[in-house]
């Protein structure tokens, strides 16, 4: 891991999926040292947390999307 990596908040969902896959493999292999392994781990949870974001916001414009067209769709039988 380096230090110059990406702000976790501006990673598009792939990326950080990418890189939480890459982040998992390194911690399971086994870093040097302990200093190393946690910031693995940190960075890893961040990275999980962001592709949770993504899915609970990609969850939340499907159900709004449902809901618009169930409404749309109730409305067109009243007519």
């Amino acid at each position: 891991m380096t230090d110059q990596a990406p702000d976790v908040q501006e990673l598009s969902f792939e990326q950080a999926r990418d890189e939480l896959v890459r982040v998992v493999s390194e911690l399971e292999q086994g870093a040097p040292t302990l200093e190393q392994s946690l910031a693995l781990w940190e960075r890893g949870e961040a990275l999980a947390a962001r592709c949770e974001e993504w899915l609970l916001g990609a969850k939340r414009r499907l159900d709004e999307a449902r809901a618009a067209s169930d409404a749309a769709a109730g409305s067109a039988d009243e007519d």
